[in-house]
């Protein structure tokens, strides 16, 4: 058993939200775009997509990640 002084925390950082926010509003956007078949927009989500895990690295590195500078669990 472990203690929970000891656990990462299981990507509970702004690093880790922040990318879920921004892939899933990309999802969302993209699908709506999709449905309405406007193609340009749909290829804008998916790059929009792409973009948020970069965002997490760039956040991650920044000191936001679990354990960081920056988080409530340093």
């Amino acid at each position: 058993m472990s203690n929970s002084n000891t656990e990462p925390g299981h990507g509970n950082s702004v690093a880790a939200w922040a990318t879920v926010i921004i892939v899933l509003t990309a999802f969302a956007i993209g699908t709506l775009f999709f449905w309405l078949d406007i193609p340009a927009l749909v290829w804008a989500s998916a790059v929009l997509a792409v973009l948020g895990p970069l965002a997490g690295l760039i956040l991650r590195k920044s000191g936001f990640g679990v354990g960081g500078k920056h988080s409530k669990s340093h």
